[in-house]
Protein backbone atom coordinates (compact mmCIF):
# COMPACT_ATOMS: atom_id res chain seq x y z
CA UNK A 1 0.00 0.00 0.00
CA UNK A 2 1.49 3.50 -0.72
CA UNK A 3 1.92 5.78 1.77
CA UNK A 4 2.91 9.46 2.05
CA UNK A 5 6.28 9.57 4.33
CA UNK A 6 6.03 10.88 7.70
CA UNK A 7 7.81 14.14 8.14
CA UNK A 8 10.96 12.12 7.94
CA UNK A 9 12.48 13.64 11.45
CA UNK A 10 12.56 17.29 10.26
CA UNK A 11 15.61 17.60 12.09
CA UNK A 12 17.05 16.17 8.92
CA UNK A 13 16.15 19.35 7.53
CA UNK A 14 17.05 21.89 10.43
CA UNK A 15 20.31 19.79 11.44
CA UNK A 16 22.84 21.49 9.44
CA UNK A 17 26.46 21.02 11.21
CA UNK A 18 29.13 20.48 8.67
CA UNK A 19 27.74 19.57 5.67
CA UNK A 20 27.97 23.27 4.09
CA UNK A 21 30.87 22.96 2.51
CA UNK A 22 30.70 19.43 1.36
CA UNK A 23 30.14 20.04 -2.39
CA UNK A 24 32.53 23.03 -1.67
CA UNK A 25 36.18 24.05 -1.14
CA UNK A 26 37.49 22.53 1.96
CA UNK A 27 37.38 25.03 4.59
CA UNK A 28 41.35 24.42 5.85
CA UNK A 29 44.18 26.37 3.85
CA UNK A 30 46.33 23.44 4.12
CA UNK A 31 43.84 20.75 2.65
CA UNK A 32 46.16 18.01 1.94
CA UNK A 33 47.90 18.03 5.51
CA UNK A 34 46.42 15.55 7.77
CA UNK A 35 45.90 16.62 11.08
CA UNK A 36 47.63 13.86 12.43
CA UNK A 37 49.15 10.05 11.91
CA UNK A 38 47.96 7.19 13.66
CA UNK A 39 49.24 3.95 13.63
CA UNK A 40 49.87 4.97 9.87
CA UNK A 41 46.00 6.39 9.41
CA UNK A 42 45.88 9.81 8.46
CA UNK A 43 42.89 12.26 9.65
CA UNK A 44 41.99 14.14 7.09
CA UNK A 45 41.61 17.94 7.54
CA UNK A 46 38.18 18.08 6.61
CA UNK A 47 37.38 15.95 9.81
CA UNK A 48 38.32 19.27 12.08
CA UNK A 49 35.75 21.05 10.02
CA UNK A 50 33.15 18.80 10.73
CA UNK A 51 33.99 18.38 14.36
CA UNK A 52 34.32 22.18 14.85
CA UNK A 53 30.74 22.52 13.31
CA UNK A 54 28.96 20.11 15.36
CA UNK A 55 30.29 21.63 18.74
CA UNK A 56 29.84 25.38 17.61
CA UNK A 57 26.59 24.26 16.72
CA UNK A 58 26.08 22.77 20.60
CA UNK A 59 27.48 25.59 22.48
CA UNK A 60 30.18 24.66 23.54
CA UNK A 61 32.93 26.85 25.17
CA UNK A 62 36.10 28.56 22.60
CA UNK A 63 38.50 26.58 24.29
CA UNK A 64 36.95 22.96 22.69
CA UNK A 65 36.74 24.88 19.48
CA UNK A 66 40.67 25.55 19.82
CA UNK A 67 42.50 23.69 16.87
CA UNK A 68 44.67 21.88 19.65
CA UNK A 69 41.51 20.97 20.80
CA UNK A 70 39.62 19.27 18.34
CA UNK A 71 43.01 17.85 17.27
CA UNK A 72 43.09 15.95 20.48
CA UNK A 73 39.85 14.68 20.10
CA UNK A 74 39.87 13.52 16.47
CA UNK A 75 43.32 11.41 17.46
CA UNK A 76 41.54 10.27 20.35
CA UNK A 77 38.33 9.24 18.32
CA UNK A 78 40.49 7.40 15.60
CA UNK A 79 42.69 5.48 18.60
CA UNK A 80 39.31 4.16 19.89
CA UNK A 81 37.83 2.93 16.63
CA UNK A 82 41.36 1.30 15.55
CA UNK A 83 41.03 -0.69 19.35
CA UNK A 84 37.49 -1.03 18.32
CA UNK A 85 37.69 -2.69 14.61
CA UNK A 86 40.95 -4.83 16.48
CA UNK A 87 38.52 -5.96 18.69
CA UNK A 88 35.69 -7.01 15.83
CA UNK A 89 33.25 -4.94 17.20
CA UNK A 90 32.72 -3.45 13.26
CA UNK A 91 31.44 -6.48 12.96
CA UNK A 92 28.78 -6.84 15.75
CA UNK A 93 25.24 -6.37 14.06
CA UNK A 94 24.50 -3.23 16.46
CA UNK A 95 27.42 -1.30 15.62
CA UNK A 96 26.85 -2.13 11.85
CA UNK A 97 23.38 -1.36 11.92
CA UNK A 98 24.32 1.73 13.72
CA UNK A 99 26.40 2.97 11.34
CA UNK A 100 24.12 2.27 8.31
CA UNK A 101 21.39 4.53 10.31
CA UNK A 102 23.97 7.51 10.91
CA UNK A 103 25.24 7.03 7.16
CA UNK A 104 21.53 7.35 5.84
CA UNK A 105 20.84 10.66 8.38
CA UNK A 106 23.73 12.36 6.78
CA UNK A 107 22.92 11.93 3.60
CA UNK A 108 19.06 12.55 4.22
CA UNK A 109 20.71 16.06 5.53
CA UNK A 110 23.21 16.50 2.36
CA UNK A 111 20.33 16.34 0.07
CA UNK A 112 18.19 18.67 1.97
CA UNK A 113 20.72 21.28 2.69
CA UNK A 114 21.30 20.58 -1.39
CA UNK A 115 17.77 21.08 -2.39
CA UNK A 116 17.74 24.50 -0.08
CA UNK A 117 20.80 25.58 -1.67
CA UNK A 118 19.61 25.02 -5.07
CA UNK A 119 16.15 26.85 -4.41
CA UNK A 120 16.85 29.84 -2.24
CA UNK A 121 14.27 32.00 -0.49
CA UNK A 122 14.14 35.16 -2.27
CA UNK A 123 14.51 38.44 -0.53
CA UNK A 124 11.60 39.21 -2.18
CA UNK A 125 9.77 36.45 -0.44
CA UNK A 126 11.15 37.16 3.00
CA UNK A 127 10.18 40.29 2.31
CA UNK A 128 6.04 39.35 1.41
CA UNK A 129 6.37 36.71 4.77
CA UNK A 130 7.69 39.59 6.91
CA UNK A 131 4.89 42.12 5.64
CA UNK A 132 2.56 39.42 6.15
CA UNK A 133 3.45 38.78 9.64
CA UNK A 134 3.39 43.02 10.42
CA UNK A 135 -0.13 43.18 9.16
CA UNK A 136 -1.58 39.93 10.93
CA UNK A 137 0.30 41.30 14.10
CA UNK A 138 -1.46 44.68 14.25
CA UNK A 139 -0.44 47.90 15.90
CA UNK A 140 -1.75 46.37 20.04
CA UNK A 141 -0.02 43.89 22.30
CA UNK A 142 -2.18 42.47 24.97
CA UNK A 143 -1.27 41.39 28.85
CA UNK A 144 -3.83 38.59 29.06
CA UNK A 145 -4.75 36.14 31.98
CA UNK A 146 -7.21 33.11 31.63
CA UNK A 147 -8.89 30.71 33.62
CA UNK A 148 -9.69 27.28 31.51
CA UNK A 149 -11.84 24.55 32.41
CA UNK A 150 -14.38 21.85 30.73
CA UNK A 151 -17.38 22.94 31.46
CA UNK A 152 -19.15 26.16 31.04
CA UNK A 153 -21.39 26.48 34.25
CA UNK A 154 -17.67 25.61 36.08
CA UNK A 155 -16.13 28.54 33.83
CA UNK A 156 -19.82 31.10 35.00
CA UNK A 157 -19.64 29.70 38.31
CA UNK A 158 -16.03 30.92 38.39
CA UNK A 159 -17.09 34.17 36.74
CA UNK A 160 -19.77 34.58 39.84
CA UNK A 161 -17.35 34.13 42.49
CA UNK A 162 -14.50 36.93 40.99
CA UNK A 163 -17.36 39.40 40.50
CA UNK A 164 -19.05 38.92 44.16
CA UNK A 165 -15.05 39.14 45.40
CA UNK A 166 -15.35 35.61 46.91
CA UNK A 167 -12.06 35.04 45.27
CA UNK A 168 -9.19 36.28 43.01
CA UNK A 169 -8.51 35.47 39.73
CA UNK A 170 -5.12 34.77 40.45
CA UNK A 171 -6.20 31.88 43.23
CA UNK A 172 -8.77 30.45 40.82
CA UNK A 173 -6.54 30.01 38.18
CA UNK A 174 -3.80 28.26 40.41
CA UNK A 175 -6.30 25.99 41.81
CA UNK A 176 -8.66 25.27 39.09
CA UNK A 177 -7.19 26.58 35.48
CA UNK A 178 -6.42 22.93 33.11
CA UNK A 179 -3.58 25.60 31.31
CA UNK A 180 0.04 25.25 32.28
CA UNK A 181 -0.24 29.54 32.95
CA UNK A 182 -2.48 28.62 36.06
CA UNK A 183 0.66 28.54 37.31
CA UNK A 184 1.32 31.51 37.17
CA UNK A 185 -2.57 32.85 37.83
CA UNK A 186 -3.53 32.43 34.72
CA UNK A 187 -0.84 35.11 32.97
CA UNK A 188 -0.34 34.28 29.26
CA UNK A 189 1.86 37.47 29.16
CA UNK A 190 2.49 40.24 26.58
CA UNK A 191 0.48 38.86 23.33
CA UNK A 192 -1.26 39.76 20.13
CA UNK A 193 -4.32 38.40 18.85
CA UNK A 194 -2.75 36.87 15.83
CA UNK A 195 -0.60 33.90 18.58
CA UNK A 196 -4.15 32.89 19.98
CA UNK A 197 -7.19 31.18 18.77
CA UNK A 198 -9.87 33.36 17.13
CA UNK A 199 -12.53 33.01 19.45
CA UNK A 200 -10.04 33.95 22.28
CA UNK A 201 -8.37 36.85 20.44
CA UNK A 202 -12.17 38.39 19.48
CA UNK A 203 -13.02 38.50 23.32
CA UNK A 204 -9.71 39.74 24.16
CA UNK A 205 -9.58 42.69 21.84
CA UNK A 206 -13.20 43.75 23.47
CA UNK A 207 -12.60 44.11 26.55
CA UNK A 208 -11.41 47.15 28.69
CA UNK A 209 -8.11 47.59 30.50
CA UNK A 210 -8.74 45.80 33.65
CA UNK A 211 -12.04 44.18 32.44
CA UNK A 212 -13.04 40.94 33.17
CA UNK A 213 -15.37 39.61 30.49
CA UNK A 214 -19.24 38.97 31.47
CA UNK A 215 -19.03 35.87 29.41
CA UNK A 216 -16.74 32.70 29.44
CA UNK A 217 -15.49 32.16 25.88
CA UNK A 218 -15.77 28.15 24.26
CA UNK A 219 -13.03 27.09 22.25
CA UNK A 220 -11.25 23.78 20.89
CA UNK A 221 -9.33 23.55 24.33
CA UNK A 222 -12.66 24.08 26.61
CA UNK A 223 -14.36 27.51 28.43
CA UNK A 224 -11.90 30.36 29.01
CA UNK A 225 -12.61 32.65 31.40
CA UNK A 226 -10.61 36.13 30.56
CA UNK A 227 -9.24 39.26 31.92
CA UNK A 228 -7.35 41.58 29.94
CA UNK A 229 -4.76 43.55 32.11
CA UNK A 230 -3.39 46.04 30.17
CA UNK A 231 -2.82 46.71 26.84
CA UNK A 232 0.24 49.04 24.92
CA UNK A 233 1.60 49.42 21.54
CA UNK A 234 3.34 47.14 19.68
CA UNK A 235 6.79 47.24 19.16
CA UNK A 236 7.13 45.08 15.97
CA UNK A 237 10.51 43.42 14.93
CA UNK A 238 12.30 45.57 12.16
CA UNK A 239 12.72 43.54 8.96
CA UNK A 240 16.73 43.50 9.70
CA UNK A 241 15.71 41.86 13.11
CA UNK A 242 13.29 39.32 11.65
CA UNK A 243 14.83 38.56 8.64
CA UNK A 244 17.09 35.28 9.71
CA UNK A 245 14.28 33.85 11.82
CA UNK A 246 11.45 34.38 8.68
CA UNK A 247 14.14 32.75 6.50
CA UNK A 248 14.54 29.69 8.84
CA UNK A 249 10.59 29.29 8.85
CA UNK A 250 10.45 29.44 5.10
CA UNK A 251 13.70 26.76 4.91
CA UNK A 252 11.02 24.42 7.02
CA UNK A 253 8.15 24.99 4.98
CA UNK A 254 10.51 24.49 1.51
CA UNK A 255 11.79 20.91 3.33
CA UNK A 256 8.78 19.29 4.28
CA UNK A 257 7.09 20.25 0.91
CA UNK A 258 9.79 18.60 -0.84
CA UNK A 259 9.97 15.96 1.67
CA UNK A 260 6.16 15.32 0.66
CA UNK A 261 6.57 15.48 -2.63
CA UNK A 262 9.31 12.41 -2.35
CA UNK A 263 7.01 10.88 -0.46
CA UNK A 264 4.22 11.07 -2.90
CA UNK A 265 6.42 9.58 -5.49
CA UNK A 266 7.43 6.84 -3.61
CA UNK A 267 6.19 3.18 -2.62
CA UNK A 268 6.45 2.67 1.17
CA UNK A 269 4.94 -0.93 2.02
Amino acid sequence: MKRPLPALALTLALGFTGLAGAQGTPATANSDKPIATVNGVAIPPIYAEFLRNSRAARGQSAELLSDAAIREALIVAELLAQEAVKAGLDKNPRVSALIDFQRTEILGRALLEDHLRRNPISEETVRAEYEKAKERAGTEEYRVRHILVASEREARDIIARIKSRRAKFEDIAKAQSQDPSGANGGDLGWTVPANLVPEFANAMTKLRKGQLADNPVQTRFGWHVIRLDDTRKLQFPTYDEARDRIVQQLQQVAARNFVRELGAKAKVE
